[in-house]
């Protein structure tokens, strides 16, 4: 230990007086620390995450192939270890040595990068200090560690410059260090799994981005610590104090047995490739992160009030400040620029009534309805439109449990989602009878993931609890008794009233699928949360929308189901043709559905719908307005003609259309939606500490309701969203 300890101090005056080793460790990686900066406009916060991340690697990357392998080649070959020989002293301190030595100088180089970017890039503090301290020295005894292996086992310093180019240059591009992984082709990103500095990258980034505790990245430092502990282990067996002392060639095999860690990690990874998730939700969350100053805009702001023209500046995802009138220089808020004149600027669009597991249409091909992850482009689709939140009202339960945190996570970018889980129903009730259409070996399954049937109050509450234990965001009640011809069982009052009072018990949102005036009256006096359809076939009572009005009973009157019904009945093909729907829809389910309703087979099916009657839910819309109704957007997309995003926009049409003011239709489609979902706090309005979901028009929609298909550009969590690019995730 006093030889160690001795060595350490000796190497350490050394190195102080070494220029090189001081530019290398300093000045080099300040170099890119600006160049990168600059170039990638750091200066927007979390942005420089990203470049502290890649100066770092690129710094242990030197520190340990040039600092300790080029360097222990140099000592050799100038015949200064041989001057050691003589001394009494072993192989171990000196390896030991030069790993302390290059932490102890590198440690304040990062430190001294990280102080850089957040006074002058504005990078927040790391949230996990130590484990930030933790893991980069990790990083570097492991790299000084391969760096002496490598100078190990090469024989001159010709040979161990091609060496050591041939580990260094692969990890230097390959690892993010330089080029983000994101953008490399995807087999690419599996062979950079092998490499020790990616994991290194990616730790860095965990630790930096997302504040995780050191111990969250215990695969990689324990593949790190294990390389380090070989390449020490190693490095003093095959340790030469002269360089006549020649290596055989079949002991630079040695270099294998340092590197094995990495290569079963690098096996395990391509097989789950879980590291790749975690690269693709770091890079996302850094983007989100991005601050953005949209300027020069009307501002609808979700409730009701318009800011004729303002700005509003982006930070970390959430709406950090609002302007009206002119705003500050983007510049001086270390921002980007988007000028938004002749535009509005809305909230992101809310559908409360969607089914993810229906595609809004027919497949000609009956494997495409099984395609892999179908419903997760159905949220893309939503985000293409504007449509920044969906409630699920109808779908199986365990897919939509997988489906929400993928979205929240940012693995997938789409629509946030909600959903209400199983529908409560009665047996034999509107929504069983999906359950006929499945094999009977299946229809078990499907209805435990589809609806829930109690038979008593007791059963009904339990069931609720039930569902909240599986974390739904509302619960979902069915009272329709169908219609001529297709009449479906009836939930009992009694159980129905249950399940509301349990759904109120349990702080759970609870909306009511109606068909007709009887059904609205007793969702009503159940003090449901929501109204789905209302009634299609008699006007609602003023009373009954005064009672809704008292209660705070929102309405969802899902016009656009009623005009897909009637445009099946007329064999009307043409809403298939709208532009937006032309450029969501897939062109095999846009030509599938067209070919189907041609179909003698198809005819016949358009005839077992209901002829739901537009005129009285426009009716039942204008006077629940004037009533002073909470109003909220639904389509029912995933039902025929119905294509999952673009149908929002045809909503607020025929809602305008029906008599409604533009601005009253997009109030319902944000703030009054947010209001339902119980999420005013993050969505539906354009105020400070709101997520960062924003649509962005060409004109006035208010105006023009048409303009809300005039889409400029999509915000989602503070993230400018690509919207082609949307469709090419995997």
């Amino acid at each position: 230990m006093k030889f160690t300890l001795t060595h350490i101090l000796v190497n350490l005056k050394l190195t102080a007086r070494d220029r090189a080793v001081l530019f290398f460790t300093y000045a080099f990686p300040l170099i890119f620390f600006f160049l990168f900066g600059e170039l990638s406009k750091a200066r927007q916060g979390a942005a420089a995450l990203q470049i502290v991340t890649m100066v770092l690697v690129i710094g242990v990357l030197g520190a340990g192939f040039f600092g300790a392998g080029m360097r222990a080649i140099m000592e050799r070959e100038n015949n200064i270890l041989r001057r050691f020989k003589v001394a009494p002293i072993t192989p171990a301190p000196i390896v030991i040595s030069s790993l302390m030595v290059g932490l102890i100088s590198y440690l304040p180089s990062a430190v001294l990068i990280v102080v850089l970017a957040h006074f002058i890039y504005g990078m927040s503090w790391p949230a996990a200090p130590v484990s930030f301290l933790v893991f980069v020295s990790v990083g570097v005894l492991s790299f000084r560690a391969l760096g002496s292996i490598l100078a190990s086992v090469v024989n001159t310093m010709q040979e161990s410059q091609i060496l050591i180019q041939v580990f260094y240059l692969p990890m230097l591009f390959l690892s993010g260090a330089t080029i983000p992984l994101e953008v490399l082709p995807h087999w690419l990103q599996i062979a950079a799994q092998f490499l020790p500095a990616t994991h290194l990258f990616t730790g860095l980034q965990a630790i930096l981005v997302q504040g995780q505790p050191v111990w969250r990245q215990m695969t990689a430092v324990a593949a790190l610590t294990a390389a380090m502990a070989l390449g020490v282990f190693l490095s003093v067996k095959l340790f030469r104090w002269e360089k006549e002392e020649k290596i055989p060639a079949a002991a630079k095999l040695w270099v294998v047995a340092v590197f094995a860690p990495f290569l079963v990690l690098g096996v395990w990874e391509a097989h789950s490739q879980s590291s790749l998730e975690q690269q693709k939700i770091l890079a996302r969350q850094i983007d989100r992160g991005r601050t953005w100053l949209i300027r020069n805009a009307r501002i609808f702001v979700g409730d009701g009030r318009v800011i004729e023209s303002g700005a509003v500046l982006i930070k970390e995802g959430k709406i950090a400040q609002v302007f009206s009138g002119v705003a500050p220089d983007a510049a001086a808020l270390n921002a980007e620029p988007v000028d938004a004149a002749g535009q509005t600027l809305l909230p992101g669009l809310i559908d409360v009534h969607v089914h993810l597991s229906a595609p809004g249409g027919f497949y000609a091909n009956a494997s495409d309805y099984n395609k892999p992850r179908r419903m997760e482009r159905e949220l893309a689709a939503y985000l293409y439109s504007g449509v920044t939140a969906v409630k699920s009202v109808g779908d199986p339960l365990d897919a939509m449990r997988a489906l929400r945190p993928e979205i929240a996570s940012g693995s997938w970018l789409g629509a946030r989602l909600f959903f209400c889980g199983p529908l409560f129903t009665a047996p034999g009730g509107h929504g069983t009878e999906y359950a006929a259409q499945i094999p009977a070996t299946y229809r078990e399954q499907f209805n435990a993931q589809f609806v829930r049937m109690p038979k008593d109050a007791a059963e009904a509450r339990a069931m609720v609890d039930g569902l909240q234990k599986d974390t739904v965001d509302g619960i979902k009640a069915v009272l329709e008794a169908g219609w001529s011809g297709h009449l479906y069982n009836r939930l009992p009052t009694s159980i129905f009233d249950a399940v509301a009072e349990e759904a109120r018990r349990d702080h759970l949102p609870i909306v009511v699928h109606t068909g007709d005036v009887a059904d609205v009256a007793d969702a009503v006096n159940a003090h449901a949360d929501g109204v789905e359809h209302g009634s299609f076939r008699a006007a609602i009572p003023d009373a009954l929308f005064a009672q809704m009005r008292a209660q705070g009973t929102a309405y969802d009157p899902t016009l656009a189901v009623v005009e897909a019904m009637a445009d099946l009945a007329a064999g009307k093909t043409e809403p298939l043709d709208r532009p937006l729907v032309q450029q969501i829809g897939p062109e095999n389910l846009l030509s599938g559905t067209k070919k189907f309703l041609a179909s003698p087979e198809g005819k016949a099916m358009i005839g077992e719908f209901p002829k739901p009657d537009l005129g009285i839910a426009e009716d039942n819309l204008r006077r629940a307005w004037k009533a002073g109704v909470m109003l909220v957007t639904g389509t029912d997309s995933g039902n025929p003609m119905l294509i999952h995003g673009p149908a929002l926009h045809r909503e607020l049409q025929l809602w305008v259309e029906a008599g409604v003011p533009a601005a009253v239709a997009l109030q319902a489609a944000t703030g009054n939606a947010a209001r339902l979902l119980r999420q005013t706090d993050h969505l539906g309005l354009i105020e400070p500490d709101r997520d960062a979901n924003l649509l962005l028009v060409d004109g006035d929609p208010t105006s023009d309701i048409h303009r809300t298909e005039s889409i400029r550009q999509v915000f989602f969590e503070g993230e400018q969203i690509d919207r082609p690019g949307l469709f090419d995730q995997k």
